[in-house]
């Protein structure tokens, strides 16, 4: 009989030194046998929910930590008992520790560097399709021997890895059972409701249990009529068999939201602030937007006004590149971005993310379309990787898509500019000595005053809605 040993699987940092996690779900159970490289765990950063590959082949012997619980980096989270061939080695061929992922250009989410650069590698990217991230083991020649790191490598238009887990040795009801995932509210309620959260099942994302859900099933009949006259007294908002609504609803500041706090807070009382707006006729642009999407050679992309003024903003980068730096705090250094990582704010169901596109400078309208689409509809799928997430030189929010004017965009944290959009509106405009009905943008730029002075934030500016409202403009700053 072969021996065997114990090995301890803690949490890694999964992204540009975040310090904690949360534990989503477990795939797996205590006595389960699992698969190198199979995902045992779901966890959410402050960035992006991640699926965690085992970095060993083996029987789970313990799960350190409950759904629902933050762990710091580093905490032993789940335990294994793999063989001992003398070596250190795990069953099945496995490497004697976890590997830490090699830092390599093609590396998302874990800051790759540029040896002896001092900043983060370029890659050389295709936007042929969006990007879909696969997890496969890296082994390194020298073993981590104090802290295990997970081996997670994710590389840029793969395919997800194929794991085809091993069986289980143990019934299904030695598993530990998996806390239904819901807010503290919902929990509240179906308490008082004397709902079992068990029964219900989730219709929010990623399974989660909503208040309509828990309402519903007390609605279709599954519980007293005490408890169906209760729920439906919350559900009017008046009393009900002596229930008081809420009138207070407290959410646990955490993942996406409490890195969005943080970094906001971090930005406006670090970076001296200074916003200038400019209105401009954008009717050549919008009209050069009809006819791309009228033309053939661009069917099947998707064009909005982001995608020029995205376009427009690279251009004019590259006459203003004191608007792409970085204020280095600690080595009290300016640190100029020789390539742009253009920064998209997107609305998410978790929250405010501003993915970036990698070296967006060296792309085509027609690659930055492709770019643009995948990176929002990545994001909204909550899919975002940490690595697009860091990294970012420069930012775009469009506000005007909810009908907003002009506003005051607060940097991302390390950049020196973010440009806000305001929508396109039809306005009385002074147009060749007459009053005519326009098509209207107001440009709202927000710029780190210790690195871009007014002048040079004005002319970036002024060049910016110059090609905007005459893109031919464009050709004379290439």
């Amino acid at each position: 009989m072969s021996a065997t040993m114990i090995k301890e699987f803690r949490l890694p940092d999964l992204g540009e030194g975040l310090t904690e996690s949360e534990i989503l779900s477990w795939k797996v159970g205590v006595g389960d046998t699992v698969a190198l490289n199979q995902i045992i765990a779901e966890v959410e950063t402050a960035k992006a929910v991640v699926e965690l590959p085992s970095p060993f082949a083996g029987i789970i012997t313990a799960l350190h930590e409950q759904p629902g619980t933050i762990v710091e980096v580093g905490k032993p989270i789940v335990s294994f008992e793999i063989a001992d061939d003398g070596g250190g080695s795990p069953a099945a061929g496995g490497p004697a520790e976890p590997a830490i992922a090699k830092r390599e250009p093609n590396l998302v989410g874990y800051g790759a560097v540029v040896e002896g650069s001092g900043r983060p590698a370029r890659r050389n990217r295709s936007f042929a399709a969006p990007m879909v991230p696969a997890v496969e083991a890296v082994e390194t020649a020298t073993p981590v021997a104090a802290t295990p790191v997970a081996s997670i490598r994710v590389v840029a238009g793969a395919g997800p890895v194929e794991i085809t887990p091993a069986p289980v040795v143990e019934p299904a009801e030695s598993r530990p059972a998996e806390r239904p995932r819901s807010t503290p509210p919902v929990r509240k309620l179906a308490k008082d409701l004397g709902v079992d959260l068990e029964a219900v099942a989730g219709t929010g994302e990623r399974g989660l249990i909503t208040r309509d859900d828990v309402r519903n099933f007390v609605g279709g009949g599954d519980l007293p009529a005490a408890a169906q006259e209760l729920a439906g007294g919350v559900a009017a908002g008046s009393k009900a068999a002596g229930h008081q609504p809420e009138r207070e609803i407290r959410t646990p500041i955490k993942g996406i939201r409490k890195f969005t706090a943080a970094a906001m807070v971090a930005s406006a009382f670090t970076a001296p602030h200074a916003t200038e707006f400019l209105t401009i006729d954008v009717t050549p642009t919008m009209e050069l937007l009809a006819k791309l999407k009228a033309s053939r050679a661009f069917a099947g992309y998707k064009l909005t006004p982001l995608t020029l003024v995205s376009k427009a903003v690279l251009i004019a980068l590259r006459n203003h590149p004191t608007l792409n730096t970085r204020w280095d705090e600690a080595n009290q250094e300016i640190v100029q971005f020789n390539y742009v990582n253009l920064g998209i704010a997107a609305a998410t169901p978790r929250g405010l993310t501003v993915p970036n596109i990698k070296d967006a400078e060296n792309l085509s309208l027609m690659e930055l379309s492709t770019a643009l689409t995948a990176l929002t509809e990545t994001a909204r799928a909550g899919k975002t990787s940490p690595g697009d997430l860091g990294g970012g030189t420069i930012s775009i929010t469009n506000i005007g898509v909810f009908g907003i004017d002009a506003g005051t965009p607060i940097l991302n944290t390390g950049e020196a500019a973010i440009l806000a959009l305001g929508a396109v509106r039809k306005t009385p405009w002074e147009y060749q000595d007459q009053v005519a009905l326009r098509q209207v943008m107001t440009l709202s730029l927000s710029f780190d005053h210790r690195l871009v002075d007014g002048e040079q934030g004005s002319r970036f500016l002024a060049d910016l809605g110059a090609i905007l409202a005459d893109p031919g403009m464009a050709l004379a700053m290439i």
